[in-house]
């Protein structure tokens, strides 16, 4: 992996924001700068050690949680020149936030204490595995000598079994290492990190609290750089791919390519990109993966999510003759209940490192990357299917105009939110309704997006929108939130304004679990209603740049929309907007019913 340090300036400057995006202090601790001073940095520590490898993939900003087991460690943290501590409301925010920061930068970090931070954290970072994000979550751990003592120590469940934790972690993280012994502890955590990249996963470093200050000859002051041995293809294996694919797709008469997710984390966006351009043939994208394709890219036809595709889009995928998709993942919510119509023996399904043709054969060690750059040369040009879309294309209508001060309707909110976007900007999608509305978005070139589709949990968004505007200052941050899920994970507003952040976030409040309700409705979807506009400015209390507002008509919303982007650009901008309750997408109408129905089937007979 190819990583830069990114200068400090670049991202939060506590400078900036008058020390607000490092640790609270409080009357019981010294201030963060005379915890720098008392640090000794002549010799090489733990902690100095994995600031710096922290800093060398690429890392400038680490999420964390203060808890009394990690205190020390974050000292060496704070002290590290170019590594900036953002201290969050709590350790599920802190992974979100790493989970959002990983998404731009292409790794990220938190720290959290034992057990009552870590199993916290877990439920961000099984997200952050499932979505194929290089997350590194580091806890505090107890006392070297307390392992193996049958001792019990506070922030367990009363046992002298210090393990419940890393079990915990063993099934969401593709390595873990528990640092209690600084002989190894060099090469747990260099091994740690190495697999997080190479893997695309997050690890799990456990360092015992008393030893990340002890110098030791492992540590240099100056750590050698590693570097990780790059991910070959076996030649023989990519040649009989490139062969069998050539054959499989050169005889199909309307053949057409659809990019998966796992294209992100196999550095094949590009590549696949390249691909399209030589072939000619109509691209399609799972919503998934909506970004990771330019949109403006001339033989783009939208996305491919079955029942609730792009208008066309569906038509031309499901009439093909054969399909080369590029890292798919088929789960109940991407094939809608289970009812996508492709067939197997249609479709080249290509792998991050292996390739399936047909029913068969499959070919093991080829890299995605690889053998998109291979087909370029070798595929011939078919420009069938895409004549075919454009012959049955019709441009979409526009939703009916609104009367003077009527009741706001979502689809003219988000025609509205399409008109904002620019590659200055990044859309983040919350678990819900948004997913639905922000996939029938147009992004233009640069304009980047993401959202949770695989674990899909409520909240996630306003952590990762934390984390993604701190990693790419330069891009102004669009988040669609809804109602029941703000209140899930509503603290770390604050922290955006701690960090001197400028994301726009649109709240649409419609009064509970919309997704939900279009699965199985019940009371339990009905929320309480908040004031958020009044919640928000409490959190914001006078420090730092926000601004908010309630809309509730178009009107409301076009003047919103101009200050945001126009007097209130430097400012976090939150804006309410007020909803009917039964105002939704008519794709969630249609996925809600089929997903319904695929979680009800009865059981097979035994």
């Amino acid at each position: 992996m190819d990583a830069k340090s990114v200068s400090l300036a670049d991202s939060c400057n506590p400078a900036a924001c008058n020390g607000l995006c490092t640790l609270p202090t409080n009357g019981f601790a010294p201030t963060i700068q005379s915890f720098a001073a008392q640090l000794d940095l002549a010799d090489g520590t733990l902690g100095r050690h994995l600031a710096h490898r922290l800093i060398e993939i690429g890392i400038t900003d680490v999420f964390s949680v203060p808890g009394d087991f990690n205190l020390t460690l974050l000292d060496y943290l704070i002290a590290e020149p170019g590594l900036n501590l953002i201290g969050c409301c709590n350790e599920l925010n802190a992974g979100y936030a790493a989970d959002g920061y990983a998404r731009a930068r292409g790794v990220g970090a938190c720290v959290v204490t034992f057990t009552v931070g870590g199993l916290s954290v877990l439920n961000a970072i099984a997200g952050a595995y499932s979505e194929n994000l290089p997350v590194i979550c580091i806890v505090g751990g107890p006392n070297s000598n307390d392992y193996g003592a049958n001792r019990i120590i506070h922030h367990t469940i009363g046992l002298p079994d210090f393990s419940q934790e890393l079990r915990c972690f063993q099934t969401v993280t593709c390595y873990q290492a528990v640092v209690n012994n600084l002989e190894d502890a060099h090469e747990l955590i260099d091994t740690a990190i190495s697999t997080a990249l190479r893997e695309s996963k997050p690890v799990y470093i456990s360092i015992s609290c008393n030893l990340p200050a002890i110098p030791h000859p492992t540590f240099t002051r100056q750590p050698v750089p590693f570097s990780l041995s790059p991910k070959l293809s076996n030649k023989a294996g990519l040649e009989a791919a490139v062969e069998a694919a050539v054959k499989f797709l050169d005889k199909a008469v309307k053949p057409v390519m659809i990019g998966g997710p796992k294209m992100r984390f196999s550095k094949a966006c590009d590549s696949f990109t390249e691909l399209a351009d030589s072939c000619g043939y109509p691209v399609a994208v799972m919503p998934s993966a909506k970004g990771l394709v330019p949109e403006h890219h001339p033989h783009f036809i939208g996305t491919y999510w079955g029942a609730v595709s792009t208008a066309f889009c569906a038509e031309i995928v499901e009439s093909a003759d054969a399909y080369l998709l590029a890292g798919p993942i088929f789960n109940d919510y991407s094939s809608v209940g289970y009812s996508l119509l492709l067939k197997k023996e249609k479709a080249i399904i290509v792998h991050p490192d292996r390739v399936v043709v047909g029913n068969g054969p499959a070919f093991g060690c080829v890299l995605m990357i690889d053998f998109f750059i291979a087909l370029v040369k070798r595929l011939k040009r078919n420009t069938t299917a895409y004549e075919n879309y454009r012959r049955i294309y019709v441009s979409e209508g526009h939703p009916l105009k609104n009367d003077p001060n009527e009741a706001l309707r979502v689809n003219v909110l988000f025609q509205h939110i399409q008109r904002m976007l620019s590659g200055n900007t990044a859309v983040i999608a919350e678990t819900g309704d948004s997913w639905f509305n922000c996939q029938k978005l147009k992004l233009p070139p640069g304009c980047r997006y993401e959202f949770q589709m695989q674990y899909g949990s409520i909240g996630w968004s306003v952590g990762a929108t934390l984390g993604y505007s701190q990693a790419v200052p330069e891009k102004r941050v669009i988040a669609c939130i809804g109602d029941g899920s703000f209140q899930m994970t509503a603290q770390d507003v604050g922290t955006m304004l701690r960090c001197g952040q400028n994301a726009i976030i649109f709240l649409i409040n419609n009064g509970g679990y919309t997704i939900e309700v279009e699965i199985h409705d019940g009371p339990y979807n009905v929320i309480k209603n908040w004031n958020y506009t009044a919640l928000v400015d409490a959190i914001w209390n006078g420090e730092g740049n926000c601004w908010t507002t309630k809309v509730q008509c178009e009107e409301d919303l076009i003047k919103a929309i101009d200050t945001a982007v126009e007097a209130k650009k430097n400012c976090l901008c939150f804006i309410e907007v007020i909803v009917h309750k039964d105002d939704t997408s008519k794709e969630l109408l249609e996925w809600g019913s089929r997903v319904c129905a695929a979680n009800g089937r009865l059981p097979n007979p035994q």
